[in-house]
């Protein structure tokens, strides 16, 4: 059965234009033109990935982000015609995976959702579990545990995470990070990463303000200390 991508879209040619190429590619394609629509579809279609335009009547972008995160890890790719950095680091602090920028290529766009759908499926062993110090990783439940609580992880932060913990104590590159977490595909730059970084902080960190499980590295990357007191 073929995964399902929501388009959310406001220009009728585009939207158009768009679930083209995505049916093309082999997806399975539901069309909202604004927020509130999109809302709907999302809750009980229950897509695989959405591919939201920021600029959209009804509800903005930004608005429907935000309440998708709340409600669930799903990929969520942000189209913008915004190109400051500024902007797109506001998308991924909300909760969004990946971006395009408009103009975008189709082809552009496809190879992103199939990355963003390889991270949700991971490349995990379906019956392993992994645990460094205080933190386990369910891989088949995709569920995460520190100090025995569990915690809510987007796909983004599950995979980020199970990376941290297969090298710790090891100082990682944001390069290494892009490479191995996000694909090579995902044309990003440093701050991005630190914004994925960021947000996981806030979920595993008992002050996220003052990490200890993932350290900054300064002028090099991360490292990812099991023992809080490294």
């Amino acid at each position: 059965m073929p995964e399902k991508i929501l388009i959310v879209e406001d220009e009728a040619r585009i939207a158009r234009w768009t679930q083209t190429y995505v049916e093309n590619a082999g997806y399975e394609c539901l069309v909202a033109y604004n927020g509130r629509d999109a809302l709907y579809l999302a809750r009980h279609e229950k897509p695989d990935l959405v591919v939201l335009d920021l600029m959209i009547p009804e509800m903005d972008g930004w608005t429907l982000c935000k309440i998708l995160r709340q409600e669930s890890d799903i990929p969520i790719i942000m189209v913008t015609a915004k190109t400051l950095e500024s902007d797109i680091i506001n998308g991924l602090k909300i909760g969004a995976d990946d971006y395009v920028t408009k103009p975008f290529s189709p082809a552009e766009l496809v190879a992103r959702i199939e990355a963003a759908l390889r991270r949700a499926k991971g490349r995990l062993q379906p019956t392993h579990t992994v645990k460094v110090g205080d933190i386990e990783l369910d891989l088949s439940a995709r569920l995460c545990h520190v100090n025995g609580k569990m915690i809510t992880l987007t796909t983004s932060q599950f995979e980020l995470l199970h990376f941290f913990l297969q090298h710790p104590n090891q100082v990682l590159s944001r390069e290494q990070i892009i490479a191995n977490v996000f694909g090579l595909d995902f044309d990003s730059f440093d701050r991005a990463v630190d914004i994925h970084i960021r947000r996981l902080r806030t979920r595993i960190e008992p002050d996220p303000s003052n990490p200890t499980y993932i350290q900054t590295v300064f002028g090099a990357g991360y490292r990812f200390c099991p023992d809080k007191e490294n």
